[in-house]
């Protein structure tokens, strides 16, 4: 028999034993005195709320209207009626020893700590009294967080093994609250950090305490003074019922901007002020805290050669080769679960073609940005550019770069001093149509990775402070999987910062000033695209690293254009690419009247020809205002 299961039974004979007193003076009788009960949940709970033999009395007495079908009845005869309406103070007061008044104040236990649920009625000696469900079921023995937690809080289980700068920042902070003056109650934890390596760092430090570790997000904390009261009296509850100690808030959760962030965030100082035992705030950046002393660690991830041993341990010998497994430990910061997730699902599946995991890890990671910006599949390659030699030798560069920033970075030592300055951005600018989102597709598709176009209209905000948090989101969420990131149209957002007139233009500057500091430090590529680079800040074109000019192509050029743009299961008859390319007109102008040209042919049942061409052309220049020069006229001729 396992120690639990006799525990089980130990605690249920002293339970028994309790109500067999109570019913004896609830008859009238002598009561027989109770056992040894100092292992039973009773006692615990006696012990850990301070109760007093009365109010001990009490709780039995309600928990006994629940587990014994005698209670009820001998309750209607102690009050003179034949009705089963359960206890109440006044009764009590008549039978139960010891009595005392102060057990009905609120602040006392039983009130205080909601163990017991009070009626509301005109006396409150007549309010009927009904134990609390939770306390019910930690008296029989059955540990269940209570169910008005459980919907707000997640438990976070302790991890079976933690890389090994995760390892070190859990002792840290274990170390950091026991060095406070009165222990854990009174440092506050704030770990800057992914959600998933957070909650790692936090459960391993709960379990060298001994306790257990939930996760509450900031968006589900109550902003009524009542409410949060009521939540943190049974959350301290839960931690002497089952263990649950460290709370574990995640102020990065989503929150509205305005009126009710500032609600949330004083709910939160509430919190922070009022709550004993070990609290943790998860964010990005550290918050002064006046009331308690703070303990601030940064939690990175971890580090490419921990994920590598993490990718080898999970996959044993499905593992892909060496090499194609470091650069997948390097590219994607999945945490330890996400890695052992990933192998298994990747260990499950049937023979797997190449390159198989790195399209799983891409999947895992593109639920934190599909909500911020627009993934665009791409399926171009470098024969589908058209460019200048010189534009496109930089292009390969780039792409170089992003394949060997790990070896460059990691392996060779360049980035172990500062991570200032190692990001990759560049600067694509140039007419309309000229190819500078479809350069974005190569390089995306080139190097097998996610390109997201980012929404300015979605970013920019005027509440005071917004931008930045929208820009951080979509920058922290982004360096998990080192997508591209496309900011289309840049100069409404990176143009030249104003001249300090108000307050509005003060911020509108310290928007610029952050994103300059978060394209220096991110680890993927960031694009800005223009088709105005005199408009863009010459701040940030110090620090942008290239700068590519996409010019309006020559005739030779739409040629090529010409000659790439139709699909090779198009059906063409007769289409004088060289002719066509008199058409003064940029790439993205050039696909429009093919695709529309190909719409028209296949309504008629023909193969595309020079007259549908003409017919979608006129179309083209009629939505640019403008009539073809002398010269293009002669395309048709």
């Amino acid at each position: 028999m396992s120690g639990r299961r006799e525990w089980q039974d130990r605690n249920q004979e002293a339970m028994s034993a309790a109500l067999t007193r109570l019913k004896a003076l609830l008859r009238g009788e002598a009561p027989p005195p109770l056992p040894d009960m100092a292992e039973s949940a009773l006692a615990h709970l006696v012990e850990a709320f301070g109760l007093s033999s009365f109010e001990r009395d009490i709780l039995v007495l309600c928990a006994g209207m629940e587990l014994d079908g005698d209670v009820p009845d001998l309750c209607a005869r102690a009050r003179g009626d034949t009705a089963k309406g359960g206890p109440n103070f006044a009764l009590a007061f008549a039978l139960l020893p010891e009595p005392h008044w102060s057990a009905l104040v609120p602040e006392a236990p039983l009130r205080a700590w909601r163990l017991v649920e009070l009626e509301t009625g005109p006396l409150l000696t007549r309010a009927r009294l009904r134990i609390d469900e939770r306390v019910l079921h930690f008296l029989t023995g059955l540990q269940q967080m209570d169910d008005r937690l459980a919907m707000l809080l997640e438990k976070l289980p302790m991890p079976e093994a933690l890389p090994p700068s995760l390892a070190q920042l859990a002792e840290q902070l274990a170390r950091g609250w026991a060095a406070g003056p009165r222990g854990p109650e009174t440092v506050l934890a704030q770990l800057c950090g992914q959600a998933a390596n957070v909650r790692l760092v936090a459960a391993a430090a709960a379990a060298q305490l001994g306790l257990m570790a939930a996760s509450l997000p900031v968006s589900r904390l109550p902003a009524g003074a009542a409410e949060l009261e009521a939540l943190l009296r049974l959350w301290e509850r839960e931690s002497v019922f089952s263990g649950y100690g460290v709370l574990l808030v995640d102020c990065e959760d989503e929150a509205p901007a305005g009126e009710t962030a500032q609600h949330r965030d004083a709910a939160l100082a509430r919190l922070v002020e009022r709550l004993g035992g070990p609290v943790i705030l998860r964010e990005q950046a550290p918050r002064r805290i006046a009331t308690r002393p703070a303990l601030v660690l940064d939690v990175p991830a971890p580090a490419p050669g921990e994920r590598l041993a993490l990718w080898q341990e999970a996959l044993g010998a499905g593992a892909p080769e060496a090499t194609e497994l470091a650069a997948l430990a390097a590219q994607f910061d999945l945490s330890p679960a996400a890695i052992k997730a990933t192998a298994a699902e990747f260990n499950a599946s049937p023979p797997p073609e190449p390159g198989a995991l790195w399209r799983l890890c891409r999947q895992r990671l593109r639920g934190a940005l599909d909500g911020l910006a627009q993934r665009i599949e791409s399926r171009l390659g470098w024969e589908d550019l058209v460019l200048p030699p010189a534009q496109m030798e930089v292009l390969h560069s780039i792409a170089a770069q992003l394949r060997q920033r790990a070896r460059v970075y990691e392996d060779w030592g360049f980035g172990a001093k500062s991570r200032r300055g190692l990001g990759l951005s560049a600067l694509f600018h140039g007419p309309s149509g000229t190819g500078k989102t479809m350069a974005a597709e190569v390089l995306a598709n080139e190097l097998g990775l996610d390109l997201y176009h980012i929404d300015l209209s979605s970013i920019v905000s005027k509440y005071i402070g917004e931008t930045e948090k929208n820009l951080r989101r979509v920058f922290d969420a982004a360096e998990r999987n080192g997508a591209i990131l496309l900011f289309d149209e840049a100069d409404s957002l990176f143009g030249k910062r104003s001249e300090v007139k108000d307050s509005h233009d003060r911020y509108a500057n310290i928007e610029v000033s952050y994103l300059l500091q978060r394209m220096e430090a991110y680890r993927g590529l960031a694009i800005l695209t223009t088709n105005q680079r005199g408009a863009i800040d010459p701040a940030f074109l110090r620090r942008i690293r290239f700068a590519i000019a996409f010019p309006f192509p020559d005739q030779a050029q739409r040629a090529r254009i010409w000659a790439n743009i139709f699909p090779t299961a198009a059906p063409l008859e007769g289409l004088d690419w060289e002719r066509l390319a008199q058409l003064r007109l940029a790439g993205g102008n050039i696909r429009n009247i093919a695709l529309n040209a190909a719409f028209i042919a296949a309504d008629r049942g023909e193969p595309v020809r020079m007259g549908h061409v003409r017919q979608a052309a006129k179309a083209e220049y009629e939505k640019l205002e403008r009539r073809p020069a002398h010269s293009e006229e002669g395309t048709w001729v």
